[in-house]
């Protein structure tokens, strides 16, 4: 496998794995985490904004995220738009501030929220196994051209699925640590 298929075929298995985690960390645990709020947008004067524009969100302790808007005006808004989030969190406006106290999760939520993290993990292996019968498609058209030997074509065929098992390890370790939290909190 010549070094831009490889460094191509590594990028797309890598951010496969970015992805997994950045749905990961949406994942609510029953620990405050300031990326629960990462998919809420709020009514900006008309236009659907990310709350992290809107407002500073940080988390106090383990069990509250507390969210301030840059502006007075803006705290029905954000309130709204957290209300209005499946997160399933009760918002309490003081207001000056919004505090989201996390409640602990029940055996059947963990058990839940465990099934969408194996179902992540699985999507995951799929997405960095395309990447690699991609990459072999390319490597076979290659040899089809005259460009590559049928040597080269197994070679580059072992160096795409030891790519594969690699990343695949790391999914595995990403989900296995997601899962670890879900269960010890």
């Amino acid at each position: 496998m010549d070094n831009e298929l490889q460094k191509t075929t590594l990028d797309h298995m890598n951010k496969a794995i970015e992805h997994l985690s950045h749905e990961l960390a949406s994942i609510r645990t029953g620990r405050a985490s300031t990326a629960l709020l990462d998919g809420i947008k709020v009514d900006y004067y008309g236009s659907p904004t990310p709350l992290k524009q809107v407002a500073t969100v940080s988390v106090p302790d383990a069990k509250t995220i507390m969210v301030q808007p840059y502006q007075a005006n803006m705290l029905g808004p954000v309130e709204k738009a957290i209300r209005a989030s499946d997160l399933g969190l009760t918002p309490n406006n003081d207001g000056k501030t919004i505090r989201l106290p996390i409640p602990a999760l029940t055996e059947d939520r963990r058990k839940d929220l465990l099934k969408v993290v194996k179902k992540l993990g699985e999507e995951t292996r799929i997405a960095i196994r395309n990447v690699r019968r991609d990459t072999i498609e390319k490597m076979k058209a290659s040899q089809k051209a005259g460009t590559i030997t049928e040597d080269d074509l197994r070679r580059g065929e072992k160096e795409a699925q030891d790519l594969t098992d690699d990343r695949i390890k790391e999914v595995d370790r990403v989900i296995a640590v997601k899962e670890k939290e879900i269960m010890t909190v």
